[in-house]
């Protein structure tokens, strides 16, 4: 036991006449927390990424609810009234007449004249 830790303390399984095994296992495991860090990082990018966006679109919907209720101000019928009364353009006094336009009939054609 104590022979094992001492040669496993000194490296001697990486100068052992077999000991391209062991830095293929050694280049594998180094490769391998390669790719594991990369991967973490690009993780953790997205997550970023992903709050960033998430605090863009909340500034947007409430930009959007703001303008909206902006909108509503101004299409109401006393702000646009007080806007044209700056202009001189006053309000009528005469109620709105609805109008009906009758159709005419068309001058049938042949074929419809001999389903009749």
């Amino acid at each position: 036991m104590k022979n094992g830790v001492y040669s496993l303390l000194k490296a001697k399984f990486l100068i052992n006449d077999d000991a391209v095994k062991n830095w293929r296992f050694i280049v594998f495991i180094i490769l391998l927390a390669i790719v594991m860090i990369a991967n973490t990082q690009r993780f953790e990018q997205k997550v970023f990424m992903i709050a960033e966006l998430t605090n863009k679109v909340k500034e947007l919907r409430s930009e959007f609810v703001d303008r909206r209720s902006e909108l509503m101000k101004l299409k109401m019928e006393s702000t646009v009234s007080e806007k044209m009364i700056e202009k001189e353009i006053f309000p009528s006094t005469v109620p709105p007449v609805k109008i009906k336009v009758k159709k005419e009939e068309k001058e049938k054609n042949f074929l419809q004249k001999i389903w009749q």
